[in-house]
């Protein structure tokens, strides 16, 4: 650590970006060794090439933090957008836990260097700071090379704590669990903070939580693969238990409320913040709230979303003439699938067949599952087979459930059985009746053309 003297700000008129804001404190500006930078060309500047500079505070959280506010806000300004806190919040935190399962504790490291090439290091050259230049360069380390460190380093404590030579406490108890040591690795390896978790402080309390609401243990292995990040959170207490009430007082009972956990263990780890902004969004949509619960049970996702992102779903079924509020709630998991990568191929493929926007507004409305299918293995085949069918295109806008059966085991065999026998039954009777149904109405259908 090195102290320098107290800078005023009749000195910084020479440092580049001198419009900046800095964080200096009153009597002397402290550095830890290694700095955060924020480089940034002025959004709304006509003084191309100034940057901004930042210096961080001696405390690295805070650093971290000022340091990711000031990129955010470049970005943001950048392409015209002001966002509040709270939105960019809710839009980032879904992508930035991906980000952190994904590069763990190094996660500054990597976005630090990008997108510098990870054997590249820095100069002070590249750092452009005149009044730093005397100060030696401290290189980064390649980023995938600090990670696979990491996580050699956690998977190795699965098996060795380093002072009995034995698992770690909570490893064993996990084990005990019924938490296989391969889905362990897994887990570790996608996020090597927990191989370090305390089985007292961290594991046990939450467990115990998941116990209390009725979970079954055998459950309890699958909830923290999913989501391990569950085991990090610092007070029990102050977060699940209160979360919990909170969806119990808006109409959950325990049997939804496991069922909802069981799906989407991130839910547990919502803040009760944005639990808040998403519900009241939902409620704005049309959802009647004697319905939250049916809803939440089902699809639960949802609640991980951003408001944002949730308003731009909506958005884009009120366009296509769809009730937006009977959707919610007979096909909520639809609004976690993506606009471009889900959502609007789907729509152009039947519109390219000759479907008009409101054919494919009713079979949504009628079955919203089939966005879920995927265009190329599902959709694609079952049309093609659909289209040497004797039926005509209104029939699938009556009944899109057509492309929720198997191609092979039930819509080529029936359709097959139902040309030998000579008559013709609708698609939704043919393909939605048992096999012993089916047979008794051929055979009626049969004796009464024969006769």
């Amino acid at each position: 650590m090195q102290t320098f003297p107290a800078i005023r700000s009749s000195d910084l008129s020479s440092l580049p970006g001198a419009g900046a804001a800095f964080f200096i404190p009153r009597t002397q500006l402290t550095f830890p060794k290694k700095l955060f930078f924020c480089h940034a060309k002025y959004a709304e500047s006509g003084n191309a090439g100034l940057h901004n500079l930042i210096v961080a505070p001696a405390n690295p959280l805070v650093a971290e933090k000022e340091e990711a506010k000031a990129v955010l806000t470049l970005f943001l300004k950048k392409r015209g957008q002001e966002l509040t806190t709270l939105e960019i919040r809710n839009a980032l935190n879904p992508y930035l836990e991906t980000l952190y399962e994904e590069f763990g504790d190094i996660l500054v490291d990597v976005v630090e260097n990008f997108p510098n090439p990870a054997t590249e290091e820095r100069s002070a050259e590249n750092l452009s700071i005149p009044s730093l230049e005397e100060e030696p360069v401290v290189p980064v380390s390649a980023p995938i090379t600090t990670l696979n460190s990491k996580k050699l380093k956690a998977l190795a404590r699965l098996t060795d704590d380093g002072l009995t030579g034995k698992p770690p406490p909570h490893i064993i108890y996990l084990t005990a669990l019924g938490m296989e040591i391969e889905v362990i690795k897994e887990v570790t390896s996608k996020f090597p903070s927990f191989a370090y978790y305390s089985l007292d402080r961290k594991i046990k309390p939450v467990v115990e939580v998941l116990l209390d609401l009725g979970i079954p243990k055998s459950d309890i292995p699958t909830i923290l693969s999913k989501r391990p990040h569950l085991c990090g959170v610092r007070e029990t207490e102050k977060l699940l238990i209160p979360t919990l009430t909170y969806l119990k007082n808006l109409g959950m009972d325990k049997k939804q409320l496991i069922k909802a956990i069981r799906r989407f263990p991130a839910l547990l780890t919502c803040s009760r913040q944005k639990l808040e902004s998403s519900i009241d969004l939902l409620y704005e949509l049309g959802l009647p709230a004697e319905n939250l619960g049916k809803v939440l049970t089902r699809g639960p996702q949802i609640l991980g979303l951003s408001v944002e992102t949730l308003k731009a779903r909506a958005k884009y079924f009120h366009s296509l003439g769809v009730d937006v509020g009977s959707l919610l709630y007979r096909h909520p998991t639809i609004f976690a699938l993506n606009i471009e990568t889900h959502l609007k191929p789907l729509m152009e493929f039947f519109l390219e067949r000759g479907f008009s926007t409101s054919d494919i507004a009713s079979m949504i409305s009628r079955f919203g599952s089939l966005y879920t299918f995927s265009l190329s293995n599902n959709i694609m085949p079952k049309w093609e087979f659909f289209s040497t069918m004797c039926y005509p295109k209104s029939d699938l806008v009556k009944f899109p459930q057509y492309f929720g059966y198997s191609l092979e085991l039930r819509i080529k065999r029936r359709y097959a059985i139902m040309r030998e026998s000579g008559v013709t039954l609708s698609l939704h009777r043919l393909l939605r009746l048992s096999d012993a149904d089916l047979d008794e109405v051929l055979k009626q259908k049969m004796e009464k053309h024969v006769g």
